[in-house]
């Protein structure tokens, strides 16, 4: 068995139920960490048991209160926090509901605010945050109106806290392209032609392929392990080079 980079480390990942979130809970609890995590619904039966559970909406203060005051009880300091949580509507902005706005910027804004400014104080020397940010808080994607608002203010917090709170610790953002969770094929859907908009979509990525959950988990890693002193105040893209490339096909030539 490998190294274990995160050994011991007292770690919250937030929307730990599936997708991208649960790759990182199971990537950093193989390498040692102790975990809170959470996600509307009931706990998944496949989580293991030494991993600490919250069921609850993150857009009501009532989960916030509760994930803090376990994280308190159970830890008192985090060594890590992983701000993962993040939902997505399909709405252009003339679309959406004052209620939409308060339940999207609920989880994918406030709660990371609100997550931020609870644990900072109380986060160990050198610890660091983690938030999952998106390329679409730089290039829309088309009928996300409110999500890709969200992941833009992720990234702008993410800098702030970087100046604000370093050397004390680190803050970071992870800004995936495509990941094949159930998030991108809703987006997908959204398309007139659902079929023909993947295989452009994957068309544009020289890597070949689009993400897996794993490889967001596996930068996750790095970023909160003892490797990465050095890096703060950065939005990383993950998106097997999409954003790299002209927007002209290449595979229409």
């Amino acid at each position: 068995m490998g190294e274990r980079q995160l050994e011991n480390k007292r770690t919250l990942v937030t929307g730990g139920r599936q997708g991208i979130g649960r790759a990182i809970v199971d990537t950093f609890a193989s390498h040692g960490a102790k975990i809170i995590t959470c996600g509307r619904g009931s706990r998944p039966s496949d989580l293991p048991r030494y991993i600490h559970w919250i069921s609850g909406d993150l857009s009501l203060r009532a989960t916030v209160d509760a994930l803090t005051d376990k994280a308190d009880t159970l830890f008192g300091t985090l060594d890590v926090v992983v701000n993962n949580a993040g939902i997505q509507i399909e709405k252009t902005i003339v679309e959406t509901t004052d209620s939409d706005w308060d339940r999207l910027m609920g989880v994918n804004a406030k709660a990371v605010f609100e997550l931020c400014r609870a644990f900072i104080p109380k986060m160990s020397a050198g610890g660091s945050i983690i938030n999952l940010g998106s390329i679409s808080a730089r290039a829309a994607d088309p009928g996300l109106a409110l999500y890709n608002a969200s992941k833009a203010f992720v990234e702008g917090l993410t800098r702030s806290i970087a100046v604000d709170h370093g050397p004390a610790l680190r803050c970071n953002a992870i800004s995936p392209g495509w990941i094949m969770t159930g998030m991108a094929s809703a987006a997908f859907a959204t398309a007139t032609d659902p079929g023909a908009a993947k295989k452009d979509a994957l068309a544009r990525h020289p890597s070949g392929r689009f993400g897996r959950p794993e490889d967001v988990a596996n930068l996750a890693l790095w970023l909160a392990g003892d490797r990465s002193t050095f890096a703060t105040g950065q939005c990383y893209t993950l998106d097997g080079g999409m954003t790299a490339a002209s927007p002209i096909n290449p595979g229409l030539y």
